[in-house]
């Protein structure tokens, strides 16, 4: 490593926090007001990037360039818009969970909306126009368009900080995010208020996905990966601080340019470290750490609770004898599927798809429901249980039995390890370090070639003999589904299930009471793990393959679709939304070119409709009557 080569990369990540600091600072004004977490964020980003490729394409020259960026920035900004009055504003009274998953069904929209218009291919956008050449810095080049980068943040910064400090709607916006009950008791229009932050947050979103054009093309991909990094530097810096986000995108990419310009070490007895492969996790990793050091991020406060809140949650009581008799004829039901259907029928794939979902589902919501805890990471002890099922029985030889009765031991002690870092926090905190835990076991699982196969994953991961029909397996995870969903409910009916919804409810009484409350979360998780990783190893053996997606963030986004659409606040609405979820993506997407657009439309329905879930919909329906 060379002076010359650390100050060139130490420059490159200041251009980068640039541009994460124009993604992430919109993202942070949006949560501040409207207390939203607006997944759909990347997607806005990648509007931005495709927009100015169309503008670009027509309007030549410095003046055409500029003209670009600045009018794509304006037409994500109208979009924002029109996404805040037409949905979101509908919704505001609503958990934030189901805003959540609100703003997911718009990524599944605006994704496929980007593939009609735009189609699938990669689109090069042009070198900026007097910009294009290069300085030359200790005898290296460095591109003139980085440098204009490097200055384009720190002056939105300014700008913001004026808009918010020395204007009149900027004194309500911040008055808004402390408190925004209080705004509107005041007089002001919070309509009008929420729609211009939206408009706002928006802008800026766009504008980076601009900026970002001459630098990487326009995919349909940048929209997942753009909201991980938005969410990142956002809790990073502190929920709803603008300097927070600066702070926290400078420091996260001048790591990640660290890293590249350490490059590879040779240390003694033949020990090689990559520092340029910790790139894929660097901001993971310090968003993990600061969130154990620092709960509320660098620049944050602790949330301010909202008085509005959505109705109040019915206490969950065990089945009546109508519903037990119910589970009893499904569950018979199931079992003569088989029977009723060839040996090979596309049927028995999807009901093992179907029961590996409801225990995935389940075991999310048993920390979700009755325990509060909201997890984006939960994929991470999936994958754990599904890798230690297939090495164990590739690289150990364990019988097929043994090495799936492993399975939940993989995911438990995973859960055992984070859970005891992601009680310490709480909302949206918690479920971001539970995002950070999945992305580092996914980073580790995605790099160590030499044990997990790297990016190929591991093949030939295949049943015993006699479980390798798919009638035996198809019994086998029934049998595992039936028996994990049965004893999770059983915990929740227990003296430790009560004392967990008791924490849920309200920790300081719990803790009045003399309830450790740390202690039943923590237990909590490990619970969930330990039947999340059976899922994933149920998995393993179903496919005959595992690889880095079992452990990707879209699973575990998959896990909170299901929960979420079957509704929080009831034990059989994790079931109905996996079954629902995984039986809708399977047809939609065999018959309809655009599926993520319908799956998106029919979530938003869903929502509106039922904001409680389709469990909860239909309880409230029937206890009307």
């Amino acid at each position: 490593m060379t002076l010359s080569g650390l100050l060139v990369q130490l420059l490159n990540g200041l251009a980068g926090a640039s541009t994460l600091f124009l993604l992430a600072v919109g993202l942070s004004l949006i949560f501040g007001v409207t207390r939203i977490v607006n997944f759909a964020h990347g997607s806005l980003y990648m509007l931005g990037t495709y927009i100015a490729w169309s503008l670009t394409a027509r309007l030549g020259g410095v003046l055409g360039f500029w003209t670009s960026m600045f009018c794509a920035a304006i037409a994500v900004a109208a979009i924002g818009a029109l996404i805040e009055i037409l949905l979101l504003r509908r919704i505001y009274q609503a958990p934030e969970l189901f805003q959540l998953l609100a703003t997911f069904a718009l990524t599944l929209i605006v994704r496929d909306a980007v593939l009609w218009l735009w189609g699938p291919e990669d689109l090069l956008g042009p070198r900026a126009p007097g910009l294009a050449g290069s300085v030359e810095i200790l005898g290296r080049r460095f591109p003139q368009y980085d440098l204009a980068l490097i200055v384009i943040g720190p002056a939105v910064l300014a700008l913001l900080h004026v808009l918010l400090t020395r204007t009149r709607w900027g004194v309500l916006v911040r008055a808004a995010t402390q408190d925004r009950e209080m705004v509107g008791a005041l007089g002001v229009n919070q309509s009008v208020l929420f729609t211009g932050v939206f408009a706002l947050g928006a802008l800026l979103a766009g504008f980076g996905g601009a900026l970002q054009l001459p630098r990487e093309p326009a995919n349909a991909s940048l929209d997942i990966v753009a909201i991980g990094d938005a969410f990142v530097v956002v809790v990073v810096g502190g929920m709803g601080s603008i300097p927070g986000a600066f702070v926290a995108a400078l420091l996260i990419a001048e790591i990640k340019a660290l890293c590249i310009a350490l490059g590879t070490w040779t240390l003694p007895f033949g020990l090689t470290i990559a520092f340029p492969k910790f790139t894929l996790v660097a901001e993971f990793a310090v968003m993990a750490v600061v969130l154990v050091l620092r709960p509320w991020g660098l620049l944050g406060k602790p949330q301010a609770l909202a008085r509005s809140t959505g109705p109040v949650e019915a206490p969950i009581e065990p089945a009546g004898p109508r519903l037990q008799w119910a589970a009893i004829a499904l569950v018979a039901l199931l079992l003569a599927v088989p029977m009723l259907v060839d040996s090979r029928s596309y049927a028995l794939v999807l009901g093992i798809d179907i029961f590996i979902g409801v225990l995935f589902a389940t075991s999310l919501h048993f920390i979700m429901g009755p325990g509060g805890m909201h997890s984006f990471g939960h994929a991470a002890y999936f994958g754990l249980g599904a890798y230690v099922s297939g090495l164990t029985l590739k690289a150990l030889g364990l019988p097929m039995p043994l090495a799936l009765a492993l399975s939940p031991v993989g995911g438990g002690l995973g859960a055992l390890i984070f859970g005891w870092f992601c009680v310490r926090l709480s909302g949206v905190y918690l479920a971001m370090l539970t995002l950070a835990f999945g992305q580092i076991v996914w980073s580790i699982v995605y790099q160590w070639d030499d044990l997990t196969g790297g990016s190929n994953g591991v093949i030939g991961i295949w049943p015993s003999a006699w479980l390798s029909t798919k009638n035996a397996y198809f019994y086998l995870a029934l049998a595992l589904c039936v028996a994990g969903v049965f004893l999770m409910r059983r915990v929740l009916f227990s003296p430790f299930g009560y004392a967990l919804r008791a924490t849920r409810d309200s920790v300081l009484r719990a803790s009045a009471i003399g309830l450790d409350t740390r202690r039943i979360q923590w237990i909590a998780f490990i619970v969930a793990g330990t039947f999340c990783g059976l899922a994933g190893g149920l998995f393993a053996f179903s496919k005959g393959s595992i690889s880095p997606e079992t452990i990707s963030v879209s699973r575990s986004i998959d896990g909170l679709v299901m929960v979420l659409l079957g509704g929080v606040e009831t034990l059989s609405g994790p079931i109905v939304g996996a079954v629902s979820f995984i039986f809708l993506q399977d047809q939609v997407a065999r018959h309809i070119e655009y599926w993520r657009a319908a799956l998106g439309l029919f979530i938003l329905v869903l929502v509106l409709i039922f904001p409680g879930g389709i469990v909860g919909a239909l309880r409230t329906r029937f206890a009307r009557r």
